[in-house]
């Protein structure tokens, strides 16, 4: 399943997902600072959507309240709930 995602609050503007069930198999940041965005892609790939979940939820970004990792926790919240 391939999910996209408009996070809020951050310098991102996209996060593409795909996923097998709970698997990650890819996720793409569109803008925010390479490195780090290209760093969390790599990390996650292949790992369970919920586990990812519960390590990157609530990450804050100096004091925007949230940041890349959190909302592709909130990404991945919401294209699980979505593929049921």
């Amino acid at each position: 399943m391939k999910y996209t995602y408009l996070p809020k609050g951050v310098c991102s503007r996209k996060i593409s997902i795909e996923l097998d069930q709970d698997k990650i198999l890819n996720v793409e940041f569109e803008g925010g600072c390479s490195g780090n965005t290209k760093g969390v892609a790599a990390m996650v790939r292949g790992q369970n959507a919920n586990d990812v979940i519960a390590k990157l939820k609530g990450i804050p970004c100096q004091n925007k309240g949230t940041s890349c990792p959190d909302q592709l926790a909130l990404a991945l919240e919401k294209a699980l709930k979505e593929n049921g």
